[in-house]
């Protein structure tokens, strides 16, 4: 039961990061016109990196790293 209300938080974490960032972005793009994005979809430990701007990008692709090192400790761990 701890960990479906661990699972529930950090979904709900990720959600309140997404919406932050949304209107972060919004608020931002009034006094900036261009938009570097970048972003991560994890399928289990593979990642898939997206991103318009280098930076981003080398941000993403360190993000990725940490995720699967995390994703994989789990799976050994379990």
């Amino acid at each position: 039961m701890k960990w479906v209300v661990a699972g529930f938080l950090l979904i709900m974490l990720g959600i309140l990061i997404l919406f932050g960032g949304f209107f972060y972005l919004i608020y931002k793009s009034n006094y900036e016109k261009e938009v570097r994005t970048g972003g991560i979809i994890m399928i289990g430990p593979f990642p898939i990196i997206f991103g318009s701007y280098t930076d981003s990008l080398k941000f993403v692709s360190i993000l990725a790293i940490i995720l699967m090192v995390i994703s994989f400790i789990f799976m050994i761990w379990r």
